[in-house]
């Protein structure tokens, strides 16, 4: 239904008087009419409620979802240049992704998985492979060992991001 109304804009009721297109009149709304407007206001409704409290107060003046879903992707997501500037950033990331000295393994790996999942939602997509190596090359130095064999033993181009870490993990219980 949010979608819809979405993709279908503002609805206006409208007939046709002596040529000329005009608002119609509510009164004479058919059902089905009634049926349009109180989707597009129950889909506003929807979306306003689903706005943060810390969300400008601003954005409460668009009457049609379309309009407010438009402005917010404008504000949020930011245009092209704003787009780019992310992703390269996100590039550089991961680029530098690495071991933080006293961190745990687990935070490590929410870390990347943060990291992964934001590149995929801006549009950067890398191959498994990338990946997991670079997960594997980010662990701390005493884990040269494992990563060796997981490099040596395991298929890099097939294994999910799960897997590895699933692989990391099971390796860090045996560790202990």
């Amino acid at each position: 239904m949010v979608w819809r109304s979405i993709l279908r804009g503002h609805v206006r009721i409208t007939t046709t008087v002596g040529g000329q297109v005009i608002d119609k009149e509510v009164e004479n709304y058919t059902d089905e009419e009634f049926e349009k407007i109180e989707e597009q206001e129950r889909a506003l409704a929807t979306l306003t409620m689903a706005l943060s409290p810390d969300i400008p107060q601003g954005f409460r003046e668009y009457t049609s979802t379309k309009d407010l879903w438009e402005v917010l992707i404008e504000v949020y997501e930011g245009n092209v240049d704003m787009k780019e500037s992310r992703q390269d950033m996100l590039r550089q990331k991961f680029n530098m992704f690495n071991y933080i000295l006293g961190e745990s393994l687990e935070a490590q790996l929410q870390r990347f998985t943060t990291l992964t999942t934001d590149m995929n939602i801006s549009g950067i997509y890398l191959t498994k492979s990338e990946i997991n190596k670079m997960l594997l090359n980010a662990l701390p130095r005493s884990w040269d060992m494992y990563v060796v064999v997981i490099k040596k033993t395991k298929d890099l181009n097939r294994l999910t991001l799960a897997e590895t870490m699933a692989i990391i993990k099971a390796c860090d219980i045996d560790d202990k």
